[in-house]
C-alpha cells in the first residue's frame, strides 16, 4: 500500500482524466505536496470508454484556447512521459445536410479564423475525396479542421498521472474518500478508507474531480454540483479492409460522429432524447463497467449511419457499447471554487467532451488555485453559475435527457431549453402568459422574451435569419423609444448589505464612490487585482448603514460568493432578498405621464432626478421607484413586494391603455440597450476585460482611496489602453449579428463581436467588440475601414466609441 500522508497542500478526489490533469498542472506549478485519491482504479469511471475526439474549435475564444492547449499538450506528453497517448492529428470534417446547418458551420469557420484555428470550407466533392466511403448526395457544405484529431483517453490520463508523479505528486488507487471536513467555512481535511484502514489528511484545498459521483460527493458538504449521468452509445465494427486513415467525421444533422481506429470504424451518437442513468445512485463496486445494450434505442442512428456510410451494412459489429457519462443542465462543465465552501474546488461535468477539455481545464484550474484568480475569463464554465435548486434530481433527470442531444442539435440563436421548465416564476407569470408572453429561461427563471399578437403562435421558429418574433420585437422596441413599455425584471438578483461597516466594506469592493447620500443609486463595478470586471451592478443607499446591490439574475450566486469571500472581519450582514420583491420596469418618453396617473408622488427632475429613488404609493400599494434605465430612455424600475406585484401591474396596465402602453420582453430590452452601447456582463465585460478598456472609466473613482483593482486602474491609465470596446452598425439593414462574428479592420481579422442584436431605431444590426489600439488615438481607431464577417461573407460597418443612440444621455435625464 502506498503511504498516505497526514498532511497535504491539496487533495484531488477522482482519478479520471480531469483529476490527473489537475494533479499534473499543480505539480508543474511546483506543488509537490499534493495527493490524488481514486476510489477504484485510474480511468475506471468514464475516461476509459470515452471516444477520444480532439476538436479544437469551441463556442468561445477561451474555450477554444483550452481545447487548443489540450491538443498541443497531448502531442507533447508522450515525449515527456514515455506513455503513448495515441494522439493523431488526422483532422476533422463536419458536414451539413441543410442550409441552416451550413450557415452554422460556416459561422463557426469564421470564428475559427478569428481564433487562429486552421480551418477551410470545403465542397461536397472535396469531402468525397477526403472520405471516399461517404455518401455525399445530400451534403450541402462542410468545413475541415486539419489539426483536429483523436487519441487514447485512458493512456492520456495515465501519461498525465505519470507526469504528476515525476514532479512529486502522490497518486493512490483503491482509496475511498469518506468525508470532507470543514472548519470556519473552509475545507480542513479529508477522511479516507482503504481496505480495513482509515485515516485523515489535513488540507486547505480539495478538488472534486469525481465525475458522475461529483454531485453526490459535493452534496455531503452542501456544495451544489448539478450533473447527472446519461447512457452514451457507440459501436465499433470489425476490421474493414482498405479503410485507410480517415479524419474524424461529424454529421450533426444525423446526431452522429465517426472515427477510424486501427482499421475499424466507430459510430457514436448524441441522440435527441437521451436515457438518464443512475437515478438511485451508483453501486459501490462500479469499475470499468458497461451498461446493458439497447439496440432499439440506437437503431435510428444506425439506420442513418448505414445510409451515410453504406459499407456499414456489411461490416460486422465488434462492439456495441453503452457507458455512463455525466451531463449538466446547460451542456457546459464546472470549474472553480464552490461558492458555499472555501477551498472546495470543482472540475467535473464534462458533457462528453472531457478528453478535449481536461488538458486545458486542468491547466486553468491549477493556475486559478495557485494565483487565487482565474487566469482568464472562465464564466462559461464557472461553478458559480449553478443555481441551488438545480441539484434537484428530478430536475436533472428531465433536463439531461435533452442536453446530451443538444451537443449536435442546431445551435440557433435564442434557442430555448424545452425540458425542466417553469421552476422559477415571477408573480406576474400568469398575467403575462395570458397576454401573449413567450418565455425563455435563464438561471431557472421564466422570463417573457417577446409577446405574440392575437392569433399568432406562441412558439419560436428558429433560424439564422429573422425569426418569427422579429416584427414583434420591432413593435416593442419602438414603443419604448417613442411611447412607453413595461418589462417584468423580477429575475434581477437583489442583495442587501447592511451593518456598521457596510460603507467601508463597499468602498473597498466597488470602484465607484459609495459614500453618497441615502436616496442615491450608484452604478459601479467590482474589480479584481488585474482591473478586470468581476461584477457589474447598481448599489442603492437606503440609510447610513444599509445598501441594496442589484445584479443580473444569472450572476447572483457569483456575486454573493464574491461579497462573502471578501468579508474580512467587518460588521456586515449580506442577505439574498431576490424573492422578496418583483421589479417592473416602466420605460419610455411617456413613462412619467403614466406613472403620475397611478401614483400621487412627485416624479419631476427636481424631486426624483436620474440616479435617485423614493418610496411611492402606487395603486393601493407601496413600492420603491428607482430612476435608472438599461434601455436608454426616461424610466423607472419599480421594486414592489411580491404580494402586491399583481395589483401594481394591473393598475399600471389599466392606466396605460390610453397611452399605448406596450408589454415588452427581454429581446427588446437587449436590442434597446445595445443601441445605447450599454455593456452586458459575461459578453461585453468579463473578469478578463479591464474596466478602462471596456469604456467604463466614468464609474471608477480612483481618488476616493484604496479599493480592489485600484493599482491596476492607475497602471493602465499611465501605460495607455491596449484595446477599446467599439460599437458597430452594419450599413446594410438585412444581415443580423448575434455573437462571435469576426471583426475585420482594414482587411484583417482583429477580434470578435462580443454581443449583437438588431437596432430597430437605428435601422441595422448593432454589435459591440474590442479592437486593438496600442498607441492609437480615437481618431486612428475610428479612421479605419471596418467589416463584420458572417459565415464567410463580409459586410461594411460603421464604428463609434460613443453610443450611436443618444450619445449625451439627454433622453435618460429629461
Amino acid at each position: 500500500m502506498t503511504e498516505i500522508p497526514a498532511r497535504a497542500r491539496a487533495v484531488i478526489i477522482g482519478g479520471g482524466v480531469s483529476g490527473c490533469s489537475v494533479a499534473y498542472h499543480l505539480a508543474k506549478l511546483g506543488w509537490t505536496d499534493i495527493v490524488l485519491l481514486e476510489r477504484k482504479q485510474l480511468t475506471s469511471g468514464t475516461t476509459w470508454h470515452a471516444a477520444g475526439l480532439i476538436g479544437q474549435l469551441r463556442a468561445s475564444q477561451n474555450m477554444t484556447r483550452l481545447a487548443k492547449y489540450s491538443a498541443d499538450l497531448y502531442v507533447k506528453l508522450e515525449a515527456e512521459t514515455g506513455v503513448a497517448t495515441g494522439m493523431r492529428q488526422v483532422g476533422s470534417i463536419t458536414v451539413a445536410l441543410t442550409e441552416e446547418r451550413k450557415h452554422e458551420i460556416y459561422r463557426q469557420a469564421s470564428l475559427a479564423r478569428a481564433f487562429n484555428v486552421d480551418v477551410r470550407e470545403i465542397s461536397p466533392s472535396e469531402v468525397k475525396e477526403m472520405y471516399p466511403h461517404l455518401n455525399v448526395s445530400d451534403v450541402v457544405g462542410a468545413v475541415h479542421l486539419p489539426l483536429d484529431g483523436q487519441c487514447d483517453p485512458a493512456n492520456i490520463a495515465m501519461a498525465l498521472a505519470k507526469g504528476a508523479r515525476q514532479r512529486g505528486a502522490r497518486i493512490v488507487e483503491n482509496v475511498k474518500v469518506t468525508k470532507v471536513h470543514t472548519q470556519n467555512g473552509r475545507v480542513s481535511g479529508v477522511s479516507w478508507a482503504q481496505g480495513g484502514e482509515q485515516g485523515t489528511i489535513e488540507t486547505d484545498i480539495v478538488v472534486n474531480c469525481a465525475g458522475m459521483w461529483a454531485r453526490e460527493l459535493g452534496a455531503r458538504n452542501g456544495v451544489t454540483i448539478p450533473l447527472h449521468a446519461c447512457e452514451h452509445f457507440y459501436l465499433v465494427t470489425e476490421a474493414i479492409k482498405g479503410l485507410g486513415r480517415l479524419p474524424v467525421l461529424r454529421v450533426p444533422d444525423e446526431c452522429a460522429y465517426y472515427k477510424e481506429d486501427a482499421g475499424k470504424m466507430m459510430l457514436g451518437a448524441f441522440e435527441p432524447v437521451a436515457k438518464p442513468w443512475g437515478m438511485d445512485g451508483i453501486r459501490e463496486d462500479f469499475c470499468f463497467d458497461q451498461l446493458p445494450e439497447d439496440m432499439d434505442h440506437f437503431a435510428p442512428i444506425l439506420e442513418m449511419g448505414v445510409n451515410r456510410m453504406p459499407m456499414l451494412e456489411t461490416a460486422g459489429i465488434h462492439t456495441f457499447f453503452n457507458g455512463p457519462e455525466s451531463f449538466t443542465p446547460d451542456d457546459r462543465y464546472y470549474l472553480g471554487e464552490a461558492p458555499e465552501l472555501g477551498g472546495y474546488w470543482v472540475a467535473a461535468g464534462y458533457n462528453s467532451i472531457g478528453i478535449v477539455s481536461s488538458g486545458g481545464a486542468g491547466m486553468a484550474l491549477a493556475q486559478w488555485i495557485h494565483d487565487g484568480e482565474a487566469p482568464f475569463d472562465l464564466w462559461e464554465v464557472d461553478i458559480r453559475r449553478a443555481q441551488p435548486f438545480q441539484k434537484n434530481r428530478s430536475y436533472l433527470k428531465e433536463r439531461v435527457s435533452e442536453t446530451l442531444g443538444l451537443l449536435y442539435a442546431d445551435h440557433f440563436p435564442y434557442r430555448q431549453m424545452a425540458s425542466a421548465r417553469n421552476v422559477r416564476r415571477s408573480p406576474l407569470h400568469e398575467h403575462l402568459k395570458a397576454r401573449g408572453a413567450v418565455f425563455g429561461e435563464v438561471a431557472g427563471w421564466e422570463r417573457a422574451n417577446w409577446f405574440a399578437r392575437e392569433g399568432q403562435e406562441r412558439e419560436y421558429r428558429y433560424s439564422w435569419k429573422r425569426q418569427n418574433w422579429f416584427d414583434n420585437q420591432r413593435e416593442e422596441h419602438l414603443a419604448v423609444r417613442n411611447g412607453v413599455g413595461l418589462f417584468d425584471m423580477t429575475s434581477f438578483g437583489k442583495i442587501r448589505i447592511e451593518g456598521r461597516d457596510s460603507l467601508a466594506y463597499l468602498q473597498r469592493l466597488c470602484a465607484n464612490d459609495m459614500d453618497v447620500e441615502p436616496g442615491r443609486i450608484v452604478y459601479t463595478q467590482m474589480l479584481n487585482q488585474r482591473g478586470g470586471i468581476e461584477s457589474d451592478l447598481t448599489v442603492t443607499r437606503f440609510s447610513p448603514t444599509a445598501f441594496l446591490a442589484v445584479v443580473p439574475g444569472v450572476t447572483l450566486q457569483r456575486d454573493l460568493a464574491w461579497f462573502r469571500k471578501h468579508l474580512s472581519g467587518e460588521f456586515v450582514v449580506i442577505t439574498d432578498v431576490t424573492a422578496s420583491e418583483s421589479v417592473l420596469c416602466l420605460m419610455g418618453p411617456k413613462s412619467r405621464e403614466l406613472i403620475q396617473k397611478v401614483s400621487p408622488n412627485d416624479f419631476s427632475n427636481d424631486k426624483n432626478p436620474f440616479g435617485t429613488w423614493q418610496e411611492i404609493e402606487i395603486g393601493m400599494g407601496l413600492a420603491r421607484a428607482h430612476r435608472v434605465t438599461y434601455v436608454g430612455e426616461l424610466g423607472w424600475e419599480l421594486y414592489v413586494p411580491t404580494d402586491q406585484a399583481a395589483h401594481v401591474f394591473e393598475a399600471i396596465e389599466d392606466a396605460g391603455r390610453d397611452l399605448g402602453l406596450k408589454l415588452c420582453g427581454l429581446h427588446t430590452l437587449d436590442s434597446c440597450r445595445i443601441e445605447k452601447a450599454f455593456r452586458h456582463f459575461g459578453h461585453d465585460i468579463t473578469d478578463e476585460d479591464h474596466v478602462l478598456e471596456a469604456g467604463l472609466g466614468f464609474a471608477v473613482k480612483s481618488g476616493k482611496g484604496d479599493f480592489i483593482g485600484r493599482d491596476a486602474v492607475l497602471r493602465k491609465r499611465d501605460a495607455g489602453l491596449g484595446r477599446r470596446l467599439v460599437q458597430f452598425r452594419l450599413t446594410k439593414p438585412e444581415p443580423l449579428l448575434f455573437h462571435n462574428e469576426a471583426i475585420v479592420r482594414d482587411g484583417k481579422i482583429v477580434g470578435t463581436i462580443t454581443s449583437g442584436n438588431y437596432g430597430h431605431h437605428l435601422g441595422g444590426a448593432i454589435g459591440l467588440g474590442y479592437v486593438p489600439c496600442t498607441n492609437e488615438t480615437e481618431a486612428d481607431v475610428l479612421g479605419s475601414h471596418y467589416e463584420i464577417e458572417i459565415a464567410g461573407e463580409r459586410f461594411a460597418a460603421e464604428a463609434s466609441l460613443k453610443p450611436m443612440y443618444d450619445p449625451r444621455a439627454e433622453r435618460v435625464r429629461m
